[in-house]
């Protein structure tokens, strides 16, 4: 009797995990749809903004892509959602979105929370303060008695408060909404200071300040901001084609792969080279999509070396250095998964 029990029970976890992973119909509905519906930035230059002419670039953007270069073979069947800090969880929650490649700090809350889960990590960052030079501030805990433009609803905020707190700084914080309102405030003077992402921050200054060189990025960062790509719980095939899609780009740079020689290196007697380029079948399969998957995301998108020097990077204007999001084997944190 405990032997039919026990079996009876095997059978049901096992059917229970198979049910798991069957749950969500976010996959099927994009193949179906034949576009990817990607939340976006509202307008940050380098991670997601589009141009005069309204056509979308941005290393967030690259993301969003990328997984339609996987799902269709066809990087340009995105439609982009713009999405304010406050927007950008409930739209993906409610199906508004079948991605968010939008800033957005991967937290505990947040994914074990909101019904979310965080795929990968797209930029390693880290909360900073922008300052005109003329204020004479050095470091950010000579801050004492100035006022802060801070976009509210983010974890932007509570950083800020933490940050006052643990140093004992008379911080005046002045909340906005929107984050191009708080830009706006700061570049007016209604505050003596802003505070974001150092990726934003550098981004203001770059973009929206009428001379970049009479401002400054303060030395200190106050938190870790691991910006990711988010999808929904509850599918896991479309979860995994996100988060290997992403995986794509990165391996790619750690084994020289480029938009502009991935042709000749289908030839590669390299045997990780030729499962990330459909030459050994087997990868595509398992994700669902064509072999050729990763290969399509190469050739019309880029490895993640060509997406952050073309958006971020040396090639843009913000020229952001590689730092922490530079290849494990360059001193940074980017680690493509085996693809195998």
């Amino acid at each position: 009797m405990k032997a039919i029990l026990s079996l009876v029970v095997a059978a049901t976890l096992v059917g229970g995990v198979a049910g798991v992973a069957k749950a969500g119909q976010t996959f099927d509905t994009v193949k179906s749809r034949g576009q990817v519906a990607c939340g976006v930035h509202t307008g940050l230059g380098g991670f997601g903004a589009p141009d005069q002419k309204g056509n979308w670039a941005g290393l967030d953007v690259d993301v969003c892509r990328a997984v339609a270069a996987a799902m269709f073979g066809d990087a340009k069947k995105v439609r982009y959602v713009p999405l304010s800090a406050q927007q950008r969880l409930p739209a993906l929650q409610s199906g508004e979105v079948d991605l968010l490649s939008r800033n957005t700090t991967w937290t505990l809350t947040r994914e074990a929370s909101n019904g979310l889960l965080f795929a990968a990590v797209d930029f390693y960052d880290g909360q900073g303060f922008l300052v005109a030079k003329k204020l004479g501030v050095k470091t950010a805990k000579e801050l004492n008695g100035a006022t802060v433009c801070v976009q509210t609803g983010t974890t932007t905020e509570l950083n800020l408060s933490d940050f006052a707190r643990a140093n004992k700084l008379d911080i005046k914080p002045v909340t906005i909404e929107s984050f191009e309102e708080a830009a706006s405030a700061f570049i007016s003077g209604r505050c003596d200071a802003m505070t974001s992402d150092g990726s934003q921050l550098a981004a203001i200054r770059a973009n929206q300040t009428p001379v970049p060189d009479d401002y400054v990025i303060l030395p200190e960062r106050i938190s870790k901001e691991p910006l990711a790509t988010a999808v929904r719980q509850g599918d896991d095939q479309w979860f995994n084609l996100v988060k290997w899609a992403f995986q794509a780009m990165v391996d790619a740079e750690e084994h020289g792969i480029t938009s502009a020689n991935v042709d000749a290196e289908l030839k590669s007697a390299d045997p990780n080279v030729q499962r990330l380029l459909g030459v050994t079948p087997g990868m595509g399969k398992s994700l669902g999509v064509d072999e050729k998957w990763a290969y399509n995301i190469i050739k019309q998108v880029g490895n993640y070396g060509e997406s952050y020097d073309r958006n971020v990077g040396k090639d843009s204007k913000l020229k952001l250095e590689r730092g922490l999001n530079d290849l494990w084997n360059k001193g940074g944190l980017m680690y493509a998964m085996p693809i195998r």
